[in-house]
């Protein structure tokens, strides 16, 4: 099992994210990955900067965290001919089997901004299967046209990639997207540790692939306080993923966890000081057969704290609990 810390754009300003990201280093996270969003969730969390050019800067700014997109979605507000180009630059910065591009179908909440409407979900997986074959073709390092479906690509190609490409990991959460990347992708990412979504990937891929999770803590000396905190930043967090990803702005989070309780936060995300809590929040995903899971600290002004609180105490138990084994790196296969 891996431990990764969450570069979360979504509560960090760019400059702080680069800080934060060598400080993980540091500490000994084993591997970072960071949100790609246009918005936060709620507007207490203010902050949204471009993800792709803080990957570079932390890309030239660490020497050996492995890093990953968690997840862009290459459907709408970006073509996948440009996040091909975006992932094979930051990879040749960071230099080899340091980058993972982690994709996804997206949330309205990002993807409203272009005006293009939000389309039904299996319609986002039709364009997410057609994004990752050009951004796959790309990698190959070949001329790229194309009159698909929902994209269209002109003679594209990339003049600096590394050998081989980049390996790609993509978002599942059911039997519908299970069924459509397990195929193609390189690793496997979902939120929810589920067993079952675990064997089915593997049965469909073939062979047993790395699998990504995340997991929210709410570190603090105080509990109270963290209770308040994660409340007041994450509660979106209890909306599940099929909610989240149809809300088109932070109005419509407001107003979708307006009844959310701190109670309700606190039995989701572990609060406070107690590093047992922590490390247990973890035990699912182990058990699920996950291999990596990034931590996510709710917080921004928290980070610096938090970072001291991982290396001195939390990695350390979590390793302790559950063994040293070396996870698997995501390569391309």
């Amino acid at each position: 099992m891996a431990f990764g810390y969450s570069l979360l754009c979504e509560q960090r300003g760019p400059r702080e994210l680069v800080s934060d990201a060598v400080a993980a280093e540091d500490a000994g996270f084993d591997f970072a990955v960071i949100s790609d969003h246009y918005f936060p969730w709620l507007d207490s969390q203010g902050h949204a900067p471009n993800a792709w050019p803080v990957l570079g800067a932390v890309a030239a700014a660490t020497e050996r965290i492995p890093l990953m997109t968690y997840v862009t979605c290459p459907i709408m507000r970006y073509h996948p001919a440009v996040v091909a180009q975006n992932a094979a630059t930051v990879a040749l910065i960071a230099g080899e089997g340091r980058f993972c591009l982690g994709l996804g179908a997206g949330e309205n909440l990002n993807e409203h901004v272009i005006g293009a409407g939000w389309p039904p979900v299996n319609v986002r997986h039709e364009m997410l299967g057609e994004a990752v074959e050009i951004i796959g073709e790309l990698f190959a390092g070949d001329y790229v046209n194309r009159n698909g479906a929902h994209y269209r690509v002109d003679s594209a190609k990339l003049w600096d990639c590394p050998d081989g490409g980049v390996p790609i990991a993509v978002a599942v959460s059911g039997d519908q997207s299970v069924e459509s990347f397990a195929r193609v992708a390189d690793a496997m990412v979902s939120v929810e540790p589920l067993p079952e979504l675990v064997g089915r990937f593997d049965a469909a891929a073939g062979t047993s692939l790395p699998k990504i999770g995340q997991q929210p803590i709410c570190w603090g000396p105080n509990r109270d306080t963290a209770i308040a905190r994660a409340h007041d930043q994450f509660r979106w967090f209890a909306g599940g993923w099929k909610v989240n990803a149809e809300l088109p702005g932070t109005a419509a989070f407001a107003a979708a966890t307006q009844f959310v309780r701190p109670d309700d936060v606190a039995g989701a995300i572990p609060c406070g000081p107690d590093v047992a809590a922590h490390v247990e929040a973890v035990r699912p995903f182990v058990d699920a057969g996950f291999t990596h899971v990034a931590l996510v600290q709710v917080g921004g002004d928290t980070q610096p704290d938090y970072v001291t609180f991982a290396e001195r105490e939390l990695l350390p138990a979590l390793r302790e609990e559950y063994g040293k084994t070396e996870a698997p790196a995501i390569r391309v296969r």
